[in-house]
């Protein structure tokens, strides 16, 4: 068995947050399997049950406009070699694509997409227990933020007493 070298920052750059799902496009799927985009979505329609919506969409013509103009494209002749609207690919339609491609380099390339995957997601993971984290030290800081104003306060009360005037010193008839 053959290894291929994959450049995982290759791969990450391909990842999209659309519909609030991290997905990979048709295009950049194909261009990594090494097959052409048409092959990846013939085989993907010939095999539509394997696809439930939650593993692969296509996008709408809006949501291909939005995608188009991160790309700064702004004149809408140019399709960016899209005929088509795309297929977007969950990390669950990915590795069902597998299945559906059946090759070894497929199966290998499958493989280190799963690893970015997993990667992005121990990321995020360390991202939010950190901002849980720093949300806790924020409260302890306002907590101690006003004890500290009301001893401060307290203090300053008793430190500025209220002067009475002396009574004379001696017998007062």
């Amino acid at each position: 068995m053959k290894k291929i070298m994959i450049n995982s920052n290759a791969i990450a750059s391909g990842v999209y947050l659309i519909r609030g799902k991290k997905v990979m496009l048709d295009k950049d799927l194909a261009l990594l399997y090494g097959v052409s985009t048409k092959h990846l979505k013939r085989q993907v329609r010939r095999n539509q049950s394997r696809f439930p919506e939650d593993f692969m969409f296509e996008l709408s013509d809006e949501e291909t406009q939005n995608w188009r103009r991160q790309f700064g494209t702004s004149n809408l002749k140019d399709k960016m070699g899209l005929r088509y609207s795309p297929f977007a690919f969950t990390e669950h339609g990915i590795l069902m694509l597998s299945s559906v491609l059946n090759s070894e380099k497929a199966a290998q390339i499958n493989i280190a997409i799963m690893r970015v995957f997993l990667r992005l997601r121990e990321m995020l993971m360390t991202n939010s227990a950190l901002a849980l984290r720093l949300e806790r030290v924020d409260r302890t800081v306002e907590h101690h933020d006003r004890k500290i104003r009301d001893l401060y306060r307290t203090v300053t009360r008793f430190s500025v007493s209220k002067k009475k005037p002396k009574g004379p010193i001696g017998f007062r008839p």
